[in-house]
């Protein structure tokens, strides 16, 4: 099987990741994998707003760390992206940052569902307890589908983040999901498929098959990514990605050069 790009990976400069770009690239060209895009943390308008992802005086170096990948494996499709976290407020810091290089993809995730909790933090795992699932879950969606709506994104991360520790709602998510999805195909936004959540508490590739199922009947494109912390995470898990996508029924994938979308083929 011919496995798609992986699109969504990390450095050490997110400070809690292992490995450089060419290392990671490395792992990819002894997968055959024929392209993989780097995606990391985007750095926010204070450097202190927490402690796992990019500093704004070490985006250049990055940039630069890639592009050293780039020219040591000069037979892997290698694309240069972030993952930006979609908060109300600052869209305008996220034109900023999509100003700042060539990126050929930003991916937006939901982190955060206020300003101060990061819902998939371990350390801060205990705000659950003091929360009400259902009305975390709606928050969630409701924050992705304002950053499908935004046309800043070219993908959508990892969509429903809000599993990870198993705090399932009782109530039916179903018009959450829908809502989110009707947005990403209006605009045009890939969804991510996400193997990383197989590595979780919740031991399910991100989003559920409920989700791509309803992504598929939706028109909604997909990408794929292993949301690799350290090389041996490179294109981990695909197999059984590109299965729950064809079972949904897709075809197809994207990939995307200068922000610009190409429909492949799903072998």
């Amino acid at each position: 099987m011919s496995l798609p790009a992986d699109y969504h990976m990390h450095t050490p400069l997110c400070r809690h990741a292992t490995g450089e770009p060419t290392e990671l690239a490395a792992q990819a060209v002894r997968l055959g994998l024929s392209e993989i895009g780097f995606s990391e943390h985007n750095p926010m308008p204070r450097d202190d707003w927490d402690d796992w992802r990019l500093r704004q005086e070490d985006l250049d170096t990055y940039v630069k760390n890639v592009q050293r990948a780039r020219r040591d494996h000069p037979q892997l499709i290698i694309k240069l992206a972030l993952e930006v976290d979609f908060i109300p407020g600052l869209e305008d810091w996220i034109k900023q940052l999509a100003a700042r290089h060539p990126w050929d993809y930003l991916i937006g995730s939901v982190h955060y569902v206020s300003d101060s909790w990061a819902l998939d933090n371990p350390n801060k795992i205990s705000e659950w307890q003091n929360r009400d699932v259902f009305e975390v879950w709606t928050a969630y969606f409701d924050r992705l589908t304002l950053a499908a709506e935004s046309g800043l994104f070219e993908i959508i991360g990892h969509a429903d983040l809000c599993k990870k520790f198993c705090f399932y709602p009782k109530q039916d998510c179903t018009p959450l999901f829908t809502k989110f999805l009707a947005a990403a195909r209006r605009q045009g936004v890939a969804m991510e498929l996400n193997t990383a959540g197989l590595r979780k508490d919740c031991k399910e590739i991100y989003p559920s098959p409920q989700i791509v199922q309803l992504a598929a009947q939706h028109g909604v494109p997909i990408t794929f990514g292993s949301d690799a912390h350290a090389p041996h995470e490179v294109g981990l898990n695909f197999a059984e990605a590109v299965a729950l996508a064809k079972n949904a029924g897709y075809t197809h994938y994207c990939r995307f050069t200068q922000r610009r979308r190409e429909d492949i083929e799903l072998i």
